[in-house]
């Protein structure tokens, strides 16, 4: 690879090189965590590189089993008063057994974690397509890669002197994915193709050159659910091709490539139908045709941002497995492998939504990305954090219009929300909890200590912040009814604490968090956590700002306005300087919690300032000490976030050190070798879910530019021993682009860019100065 070095007319020399961005390996995937995701937001696969017995992993985003249902408890508004009594009095442990028995969902909701015969379903690996390649054996020069800014994959070896290569990609141009296998010898091409699903299949055909599969899903209730169809064709040059069994086998090719398309009927349309319309489409399309369609359509998505570390170029060649381990010894040798992890949170963004597909889905815990039938935790769409870490990074990361499917999947839930809102409280406006699926699934969970948490109010922050840095008024004119309604629930049900005369939610949860009582016993319900009085306050803001940008509902503004005075301060500080996590100074059952949801004030909030509020930052940091810098991956990556918000680069740059940790494959616990990174950088909970790489990548952007404190700050939190980078493409709020380039830990240069002309407040070495604009033609 050729480095060239340019000089910018600022005046300003770039004295770094492009950096690569592959990740690499010497060897075949032993386990699926060392596969490589490819995805177009519609359909995955992950090709495990094996040279004579290979296997891709095949998903589609909609595949869930399950089914519309109303799990709301009508009867649930009817204990409200007698469990907020009992909290009032102080006994939370009976107000909880109350939550238990009247205030979660009915039926089994998400059957803890394994749904996929419920009615509440599961995300579902789609199938496997595996490949017996012919005459193959006594490999040599072996590699694979995944290069994320081309969005394509390729395993290379050599073989009785033949050199062998095979090209993956999952096309953003046409809805199919592509494998093309090729060899510098004529006639070496011959593999057997097939494809396998563990259960569901109800038709299986080979004709010609093409297999066609179509199954159906349970609904959960005893019947058939989702279906889903799905194409597989092969098309050679030379050779020979033929069907056996339910295999085509291509013998003496010299080349060959293999075509994936599939659908289910989510989308509205027959799966069968359109997987035939696909591969239609896709006739006399060669691999160079299909190609360089995939490339005009990926690049310039994934090119708006770079990100450049200054570091030892040979370490771009190390083996990733090998590099993760190298950083978790020592992150200051491979600041590269830094800004590599940040590029593939990108991708994954763009590898796991399809923004302009109607009815596209965002990405759930998995991504788009599973390799079994039953999901951990059903693959759902976990939303007291992990669905909106998923979204941190897409705003700042120059990729705006993939948050718009979780934006679409807020309305929609919103809508099931007001029929929560009466079950559970006789309410008007709506309100969800902490599980939802594909199907709209908005009541509480099935279990009280995670399952009573409110979400609605952190979904508005998405819907708010989308705004904060498009400034698009036709969308907020759009979403100002959904912002407004989560509002008025929250308006309606407030009660006031007996003890403070404060306005609090209740009953509520800390996250998945719990406390002692005085009579010793463990309880998690509560009123007015700290997280809830964050939100509300956040979210009556957003609304009061919204309304005055619109110029609509003076009275109901002023309302909250009033209201504000009487909801908790966003922090109170404990005896031991901490920030509170419930409105009274509880002893915490588990002091390093993986969730830190007291801190939702400093992010993705931002009452919680060194600038603004320094005395809350100080009780912050010592809420992170006890914390501890361990966790799950999420955790850990949150906790970069935390530390990013609070001005320290080198700390964050720790926790980013932990979180590459690398993990052990079937590794159950939260500590140690379980959490972490696994070789395929995919995140481990453990297991694998993608939060924790959303997060890690929206921590390091935070690094780099914030823009919540009234102005923008170029290189917040930078670690000392990223002394040299640049960046370009990162978004600010206000909808302007920000490049920055510096040296030995200085801003040498930067442009700040916008659609409108005027001036900008920016914080650039210590020193706030009114910019002005650069325009964008």
């Amino acid at each position: 690879m050729k480095y060239i070095l340019t000089v910018f007319f600022s005046g300003c020399v770039s004295f770094l090189c492009a950096q690569d961005l592959k990740l690499r390996y010497d060897q075949p995937a032993k386990h699926w965590e060392e596969t490589l995701p490819l995805g177009n937001g519609l359909i995955g696969m992950m090709p495990d590189g094996k040279v004579s017995d290979e296997q891709l992993v095949l998903n589609e985003i909609s595949l869930w089993s399950g089914s519309p249902q109303d799990a709301n408890n009508y009867d649930a508004h009817k204990s409200v008063s007698k469990i907020q009594e009992l909290l009032f009095q102080g006994r939370n442990d009976l107000a909880e057994q109350l939550v238990n028995q009247n205030f979660v969902c009915k039926g089994a909701g998400s059957g803890g974690g394994k749904g996929a015969l419920q009615p509440y379903g599961c995300f579902q690996n789609f199938g496997f397509l595996n490949f017996l390649h012919f005459d193959i054996d006594e490999v040599s020069n072996y590699q694979r890669f995944l290069d994320i800014s081309t969005a394509r994959a390729q395993t290379s070896f050599s073989s009785k002197g033949v050199n062998y290569q095979r090209d993956y990609f999952t096309s953003f141009a046409d809805n199919v994915g592509v494998v093309h296998l090729t060899a510098n010898k004529r006639k070496s091409i011959g593999f057997a193709l097939h494809f396998y699903r563990d259960e569901n299949i109800k038709s299986y055909q080979i004709k010609d050159n093409e297999i066609t599969i179509e199954g159906r899903l349970p609904d959960g209730k005893g019947g058939e659910g989702m279906h889903f169809a799905a194409k597989i064709k092969v098309i050679a040059k030379g050779g020979s091709l033929m069907n056996y069994d339910n295999q085509l086998i291509i013998k003496k090719a010299d080349e060959a490539m293999v075509l994936f398309v599939a659908s289910t009927d989510y989308y509205g349309h027959d799966p069968v139908a359109y997987v035939s319309a696909e591969m239609d489409k896709l006739k006399g399309k060669n691999f160079k045709a299909l190609s360089k369609a995939h490339q005009k359509a990926y690049e310039p998505l994934f090119s708006r941002v770079e990100l450049k570390l200054a570091q030892d170029k040979s370490q771009e060649m190390v083996p990733t497995p090998q590099r993760i381990a190298n950083f978790y010894q020592d992150p200051a040798s491979d600041p590269g492998l830094a800004a590599l992890y940040y590029q593939y949170g990108r991708y994954l963004s763009l590898s796991s939504a399809a923004p302009d597909f109607p009815n596209a889905l965002p990405p759930n815990l998995q991504g788009l990305w599973a390799h079994r039938i039953q999901t951990p935790w059903n693959g759902d769409y976990h939303l007291n954090i992990n669905a909106q870490m998923n979204h941190w990074g897409v705003e700042v990361s120059n990729l705006s219009e993939y948050h718009k499917p979780f934006i679409n999947l807020i309305k929609k839930i919103a809508k099931e929300g007001e029929k929560t809102a009466k079950a559970y409280y006789n309410a008007p406006g709506w309100v969800v909890y902490m599980i939802t699926n594909v199907w709209g699934f908005s009541a509480p969970g099935e279990s009280a200590s995670w399952g009573a948490s409110t979400a609605s109010g952190w979904l508005c922050n998405h819907l708010w912040e989308h705004y904060l840095f498009t400034q698009d008024k036709s969308y907020l004119k759009e979403i100002y009814p959904v912002l407004k309604g989560a509002a008025v629930f929250y308006k309606a049900t407030l009660v006031k604490d007996p003890k403070t005369g404060w306005l609090v939610t209740s009953p509520s949860v800390s996250p998945e968090n719990g406390f002692k009582l005085s009579n010793g016993k463990r309880a998690a319900v509560v009123m007015g956590p700290t997280i809830d009085n964050q939100i509300v306050r956040e979210l009556y803001q957003a609304v009061i700002a919204a309304a005055e940008e619109l110029g609509e509902d003076e009275l109901f503004s002023a309302s909250l306005q009033q209201d504000l005075k009487l909801i908790p301060p966003a922090v109170q500080i404990s005896k031991s300087g901490r920030v509170m996590e419930w409105l009274e100074d509880y002893e915490e059952t588990d002091p390093e919690h993986r969730h830190v949801s007291h801190l939702y004030g400093l992010y993705p909030a931002n009452f919680i300032s060194p600038v603004s509020s320094p005395e809350w930052a100080e009780a912050a940091k010592k809420t992170l000490a006890v914390r501890g810098d361990e966790g799950t991956g999420w955790s850990r990556a949150w906790k970069i976030l935390f530390w990013a918000r609070l001005h320290d680069g080198d700390h964050a740059l720790e926790i980013l050190r932990q979180l590459l940790r690398p993990a052990t494959v079937g590794a159950t616990s939260y500590s140690g070798s379980g959490a972490g990174t696994y070789p395929n950088l995919f995140c481990a909970h453990p297991p694998f879910q993608i939060d924790g790489n959303f997060g890690g990548s929206a921590g390091i952007a935070e690094m780099l530019l914030q823009s919540h404190d009234g102005y923008i700050h170029l290189l917040p939190a930078l670690p000392r021993v990223w002394k040299d980078g640049e960046l370009k493409g990162l978004k600010a709020r206000g909808n302007y682009t920000v490049d920055i380039k510096w040296r030995n830990g200085q801003v040498v240069d930067y442009r700040i860019s916008a659609a409108k002309a005027g001036k900008v407040k920016v914080l650039v070495n210590a020193v706030l100065k009114d910019v002005q604009v650069s325009l964008i033609k």
